[in-house]
């Protein structure tokens, strides 16, 4: 059994598999494959690799006879008959490359779709990435905002705290929450799951609650399409919140589907210059209508920050917990004499399995 590992294109600077984790496998006796300089930007190089024992390899030869090749984002090899990708290949998006992949015989495993039931919770890329742009969010907007975040009381006069908002208390609102509130920042939520109220309050953020929902405990912690009466209701609600906000974060989402428009240019405009909004669904169209992915716009004095990438800015730390969920989810797919297991009848390789 070979696994091999690619090196990322960039922009990107992870990796998905550090030398700790490629360390779990050769002692399994699996030959675990490097591209050279794979691991350089999460600041493993390849002499940790090989002295690991891993063994340093070109991609094309770890696309001619590694059994499985991990790459965090679609790679560029020739794809052969049963070779088994592994990675984050947005399967809800790119239909036509994977339905390219499975024509030429690759078995891919896209690690977005993996069920968020509490069993793949050691395995679940998405959370695990999400708590880091959380966190990484609220920095980027410290650093863009050109105001204090806590409240100061000086000899020269007092300065109030900045107003904060976010939209959407999944694991990156819940990390963007408790960052803002260690940064001293007075901070609102709306979420259309009333079941993240208690733990909105519990981190000491105030819960914006709109009644009317639409029953969200199905979809995996994403967001689901709403009534139109409760969308009036919303974008009144968010609104309000937003003309007051000096910082705002989006994080809504909906899988397979375009991101819901949350924050309106007439929203913007409200907004006092300076302020900062924080886009962490660009990828997916943005919760803002004047929002660019992997870029910084600025319309009526607001900045639009548009990252999808954030979890790249920190590397070693994101490429490690990313390693750990694919070194879990490997458990599933090869077996205690190191042979892969394609057939089986796991609920969370069968939900992974990327089918076009």
């Amino acid at each position: 059994m070979i696994v091999g590992v690619l090196k990322e294109a960039a922009p990107e600077t992870r990796v998905s598999l550090i030398a700790e984790g490629a360390a779990q496998l050769i002692k399994k006796n699996i030959n675990v494959w490097i591209e050279s300089g794979a691991g350089l930007n999460a600041f493993c190089s390849d002499d940790d690799y090989l002295a690991v024992g891993a063994e340093i390899k070109s991609a094309e030869e770890i696309a001619a006879s590694a059994d499985i090749v991990l790459s965090i984002h679609p790679p560029s090899i020739n794809i052969r008959q049963g070779i088994v990708l592994i990675g984050m290949y947005q399967a809800r998006f790119e239909t036509e490359r994977i339905s390219k992949w499975n024509q030429l015989g690759a078995v891919v495993f896209s690690m977005e779709l993996l069920p968020r039931t509490t069993r793949a919770q050691s395995m679940d890329i998405l959370s695990s990435q999400a708590n880091i742009a959380g966190y990484k969010a609220v920095l980027a907007a410290a650093n863009a905002y050109g105001r204090y975040f806590p409240m100061f009381m000086t000899a020269a006069g007092s300065i109030a705290p900045a107003k904060i908002l976010i939209l959407g208390a999944g694991v990156a609102g819940l990390q963007a929450i408790a960052t803002a509130k260690r940064l001293g920042a007075v901070v609102e939520v709306f979420d259309t799951r009333p079941a993240v109220k208690e733990e909105v309050q519990s981190l000491g953020a105030k819960f914006i609650d709109i009644p009317g929902a639409a029953d969200a405990s199905a979809a995996g912690g994403y967001a689901v399409e709403q009534s139109e009466e409760y969308k009036r209701s919303q974008s009144q609600k968010i609104a309000e919140s937003a003309a007051k906000a000096d910082i705002i974060i989006t994080t809504a989402q909906i899988p397979g589907r375009k991101a819901p428009v949350l924050i309106t240019e007439e929203m913007i405009k409200t907004m006092r210059r300076g302020s900062v909004i924080v886009d962490l669904a660009a990828s997916t169209g943005g919760n803002t209508p004047l929002t660019k992915n992997l870029e910084t716009v600025e319309h009526y004095g607001v900045k639009i920050i548009g990252d999808s990438n954030l979890p790249a800015t920190m590397p070693s730390d994101a490429s490690k917990l990313y390693g750990k969920n694919i070194l879990n989810f490997l458990q599933l797919i090869i077996n205690k004499d190191g042979k892969l297991v394609l057939e089986t009848e796991d609920d969370l390789v069968i939900g992974a399995r990327a089918q076009a």
